[in-house]
């Protein structure tokens, strides 16, 4: 079901009438490396692509007095492995205050290993407590399905060209820039135009098959908690 007034993530950078801004954001833990949309760098107050965004920016926007909770919160994403989620304030370039609220999971690599973090800034506005759960209720299940679409295009590419989940999403990220479509859109375009092609060949079925059926042989059991 799609859900009513979910906020438009397009690269435009405008909310849709009366919703926050929303931005996405990812943030890969080996190389400390931040990417953002056009909307966050307009969050903090740059034009898109204006600066590189870096653990050290994004720490002398936060409010003073966020600033050493949302540095812990990075310092465990890296360590841990952990989800950068958080609502904090931050300052942006003209001194404007903005209460943001990032909502965000894992990135795994091939191995189901945490590779980085991605998900959503929301610009609250200065909303009332009582409506930030309305934002959630209304634009969070849109924007996890359109984030599930990137991951499904993800993984054709891995399966493809055998390249990692970092390395598939930088290929769909740059095609997206070249051709000036953002990412979802482009993500879904891909995976409708895949589906016209001719099915696979009956040896590659067959060993698809033939994975997904002996599967539980190979793989180890997991323990009880």
């Amino acid at each position: 079901m799609t859900p009513p007034a979910t906020p438009d993530t397009s690269d435009s950078g405008l909310p849709a009438p009366g919703g926050p801004t929303v931005g996405s954001f990812r943030f890969w833990f080996a190389t400390q490396r931040w990417e953002w949309s056009p909307e966050v760098y307009r969050i903090h107050g740059y034009a898109p692509r204006e600066i590189e965004p870096t653990t050290e920016l994004m720490l002398a926007h936060k409010h003073p007095d966020d600033r050493g909770y949302v540095g812990d919160t990075i310092a465990r994403c890296i360590e841990y492995g952990e989800p950068f989620s958080s609502r904090h304030r931050l300052i942006d370039t003209t001194g404007a205050e903005h209460t943001v609220m990032v909502v965000a999971d894992r990135i795994l690599d091939d191995r189901d290993r945490p590779a980085g973090t991605a998900g959503f800034y929301i610009d609250l506005g200065g909303m009332l407590a009582e409506t930030e759960q309305d934002v959630l209720d209304t634009a969070l299940p849109q924007l996890v399905a359109d984030r599930a679409i990137v991951e499904q295009a993800t993984g054709m590419l891995m399966w493809v060209y055998r390249i990692s989940a970092e390395q598939a999403l930088k290929i769909l990220t740059w095609r997206s820039d070249e051709t000036g479509t953002p990412l979802r859109l482009f993500a879904a375009r891909l995976i409708a135009d895949l589906s016209q092609e001719p099915p696979l060949p009956a040896s590659t079925t067959a060993a698809v098959d033939h994975l997904l059926l002996t599967l539980h042989h190979r793989a180890p059991a997991e323990k009880p908690h």
